[in-house]
């Protein structure tokens, strides 16, 4: 199944309702209700579950003898797999997405852990660093890793800028941003700036500018030196030379938490895969470009396993949802873990978190 496919989950009323995906479509009731006590069981053991003991816990009234073909029927369709070591069976990427898709039954989080959340996501607090107990929330509440994406700066507005000479050639631009966000960044501007110019030019950003996005100040500011009279235009030449590097929105990042749970996690033990998987936590790159591919998709989305299309993620799930403030999608927080996952209990962490982080940052001190 490609990334695309995977489904949504949106909330109704008290409940999580799933899209019925066509995979289980063919399933009747006792398939569906031996499927979804065989994950349960696998995902609270970590073992291959057996006939026998399908027998004794799905609650059906019907012989180890039966529940062997309907086994063997879900393995031919390809959503459970025999291990050759045991007589048990386990489920494949394709039956975990069946579980979560449609037999699987979410309530929203507990109300002492919404408190908490919202206690340790409090507002007034800068952009990163609730970007970064976000994070560390998502980890701690699953015990897997917690990711959340960084919203695009080019929309935020600009609340003040300091321009600080280093040397002769390098210059330290101050850039403090309406969500109390502080960012330092070293230029080197194609001629010397003393102290009395930079200042200049930081007055004239600082009294025109302030409140405005980093997109549309470069822009009016080219505007304003066209139009410019001569005793203008030293200033505005400047001042556009300095924000040509400064006023550029910087790239997209993520803050990553709870990498080293993994080491610790049964299905994860192979050390090539961890190897893989830490490599690809530290280029950041694609995962970023895969929650890019979720940020407009509402509710919470699920890829399990080969569905990421990162080879690294092939036997871990990724559970996402995006975070709004402000009438606006910021970003997508998320849990990477395998894909032996509570997923009832995963699901409403990451939905709750969103809410969390989107109301922190939708409050006026943001």
């Amino acid at each position: 199944m490609t990334p695309n496919a995977s489904q949504r989950v949106r909330r109704t009323g008290d409940c999580y309702k799933w899209r019925m995906p066509h995979r289980s479509a063919h399933l009747d009731p006792r398939s569906r209700q031996l499927l979804r006590t065989l994950i349960s069981r696998y995902i609270h053991d970590g073992e291959p579950v057996g006939s026998q003991t399908l027998a004794r816990s799905a609650g059906l009234d019907v012989s180890p003898a039966t529940i062997r073909n309907i086994l063997a029927e879900l393995e031919e369709v390809g959503l459970l797999a025999s291990p050759h070591t045991s007589a048990g069976r386990v489920p494949t990427a394709q039956g975990y997405r069946v579980f979560v898709d449609s037999l699987l039954q979410v309530q929203p989080l507990g109300e002492p852990e919404v408190a908490r959340l919202r206690n340790e996501l409090p507002s007034g607090g800068s952009t990163q660093s609730l970007l970064g107990n976000a994070s560390e929330l998502l980890s701690a509440m699953t015990h897997f890793v917690g990711v959340v994406s960084a919203p695009k700066r080019g929309g935020f507005a600009f609340r003040h800028i300091d321009f600080v000479p280093l040397d002769a050639r390098r210059v330290l631009a101050i850039l403090v941003f309406a969500d109390n966000d502080v960012q330092n960044r070293v230029i080197e501007p194609r001629r010397a700036f003393d102290r009395a110019e930079l200042e200049r030019a930081a007055n004239y950003l600082n009294q025109h500018f302030a409140g405005r996005p980093l997109a549309d100040i470069r822009a009016s500011l080219l505007r304003e030196l066209r139009h410019a009279q001569t005793e203008m235009e030293g200033l505005l030449q400047h001042t556009v030379e300095l924000a040509e590097q400064v006023l550029v929105p910087p790239g997209e990042d993520m803050v990553l938490a709870g990498q080293t749970r993994l080491m610790g996690v049964q299905d994860l033990s192979d050390l090539d895969r961890l190897r893989d998987l830490f490599e690809a936590f530290a280029r950041k790159r694609e995962i970023l470009q895969l929650l890019e591919r979720t940020i407009h998709a509402p509710g919470v989305r699920i890829f399990i396993g080969e569905e990421t299309g990162l080879a690294p993620l092939d036997g871990v799930s990724l559970v996402t949802a995006p975070y709004t403030a402000k009438g606006q999608v910021l970003g997508v927080l998320g849990v990477i873990g395998p894909t032996r996952m509570a997923y009832e209990r995963v699901i409403p962490v990451v939905q709750a978190a969103a809410d969390a982080l989107g109301a922190a940052l939708d409050a006026p001190e943001n």
